[in-house]
């Protein structure tokens, strides 16, 4: 191949590989492995190969795929891949990706991206509406969620301090710390290591038997950093931590940070986006107060990856924090697109809100509310069967869909083999997890293909493993 360009009948015989390995592939999903056995002796000569000087053509590109690629693939979307918080891709994403590719949009300023622009604007008022932010909110589509708790941040940096883009840090000014639980996700301490926050100025607070941060052990700290002549001035809250699910009490967060002046940031990465189960839209009602939302749709919306969101209550502070301006790329401004360049911190950025976009549009939202209402059914399902059964122990209250299990009697260094001996036999792929200090089994149903024979295979393997 001398061109870059298929020809009409190279792109008939790709498209038609592509159709049948996405047929295939779907039916093999009952009986696939979920964790492939892999073959190292394929995957070091693929690493070892030097790329041809002569393309190996549509046809060669399909074999390595079928025979190299796919046996070698983690099957994200078998029924019982429960380790962790990804569900499998909706069924039209591989399309929109596809078709996402062959536009080849570069989502930075509206006119390289019209229709990129209006898409992605109609997906972030959808998503900030699903928690009421108010009609000054905003946000941008990012690469997930931990990407948008650091532009979260970032912009919150930036309120606090007028001069923090031009003077960063080196102001002079008493250091910023920064409050969040010790069951909060790592891309907090990520977020503050990187923005040049440090760790040292960031406070893990204790939860409580719910593994909820305390509220009354965040005021004694405000209250001991402002006396030691520090500056507290960001909360990240989490609505479903990544261990136990667990919500923090919102409301009264957002109470404190009002007295105290603090942002809220909720990190909704994992749960927030379960507020379209009509039976969690009370629990997520207190999100409306909060200054800024993590959200991931490449989780409870089943968008391939990558798909995150952050999503803001006053979208000019967003705009604030990233804008700088080019002479290369000045366009006019139009009421009806956005320059979202402007809104975080890339420039190039791909036309990610298309497959969230026709996911919504090709299903319907409500196919993604029954969707959701169903594996927070299932995950209770789960925990009921548990805690009913001898010889296990139930470890967490189930908020939304994590499940931590310990089997009574078995010592914390037997548990990694008890995980691979599941999925050896095919029951599933569960995952590890700590709370209190106890090692467990924890299961995370956040996959719409999961059925109540699924829950049911794995409850009854964990009621033998614990009676044997």
């Amino acid at each position: 191949m001398n061109t870059l360009v298929l020809s009409p009948a190279e792109r008939s015989q790709a498209a038609a590989a592509l159709a049948s390995f996405v047929d295939s592939y779907e039916e093999s999903l009952p009986t696939r492995p979920i964790l492939p056995d892999v073959d190292r002796d394929t995957l070091t000569k693929l690493l070892a190969e030097p790329f041809p000087t002569e393309g190996i053509g549509v046809e060669g590109f399909f074999a390595d795929l079928r025979d190299r690629i796919v046996p070698n693939s983690t099957a994200i979307a078998h029924p019982r891949f429960l380790a962790y918080v990804q569900g499998p891709p909706n069924g039209i994403a591989p399309y929109a990706d596809a078709i996402a590719a062959v536009l080849n949009q570069n989502c930075n300023f509206w006119q390289l991206s019209p229709a990129a622009s209006v898409v992605e604007r109609s997906v972030v008022e959808w998503l900030a509406g699903l928690f009421n932010l108010g009609p000054e909110s905003g946000g941008i589509l990012t690469n997930g969620g931990s990407g948008a708790t650091r532009d979260a941040i970032t912009t919150a940096l930036a309120d606090r301090r007028p001069d923090f883009r031009e003077r960063g840090l080196q102001s002079g000014a008493p250091p910023l710390v920064l409050y969040t639980s010790e069951e909060a996700h790592r891309c907090v301490d990520k977020a503050a290591a990187t923005l040049g926050i440090g760790l040292d100025h960031v406070r893990h607070l204790p939860v409580d038997d719910e593994f909820r941060l305390r509220v009354d052990l965040l005021a004694d700290a405000i209250a001991a950093d402002r006396a030691a002549g520090l500056e507290p001035f960001c909360v990240v809250a989490t609505a479903g931590t990544v261990t136990s699910g667990s919500i923090d009490p919102i409301g009264p967060i957002a109470d404190l940070c009002a007295r105290e002046d603090l942002w809220l940031h909720v990190d909704g990465a994992y749960g927030a986006l379960f507020v379209l189960a009509d039976s969690a839209q009370e629990t997520f009602a207190p999100l409306s107060r909060a200054d800024s939302i993590a959200l991931d749709p490449h989780k409870m919306l089943f968008t391939p990856l990558e798909a995150g969101a952050l999503v803001v209550k006053d979208a000019a502070k967003l705009r604030a924090a990233f804008a700088f301006s080019s002479s290369y790329l000045t366009v006019a401004e139009d009421d009806l697109m956005f320059d979202f360049m402007d809104y975080g911190p890339q420039l190039s950025r791909s036309f990610k809100a298309l497959k969230v976009w026709a996911a919504l549009r090709t299903f319907g939202v409500d196919t993604f509310r029954t969707a959701a209402e169903r594996c927070l059914r299932l995950a209770a399902r789960l925990a009921e069967r548990i805690a009913a059964e001898p010889g296990l122990t139930l470890l967490n209250p189930v908020a939304l869909t994590a499940v931590c299990v310990r089997i009574d009697g078995r010592r914390d260094e037997e548990y990694p083999a008890l995980l691979a001996q599941l999925v050896d036999e095919g029951t599933a792929l569960l995952g590890p997890a700590r709370l209190r200090g106890q090692t467990a089994i924890r299961a995370c149903v956040a996959n719409y293909r999961t059925t109540d024979a699924d829950i049911d295979l794995i409850a009854d393997r964990l009621a033998t493993l614990a009676n044997c």
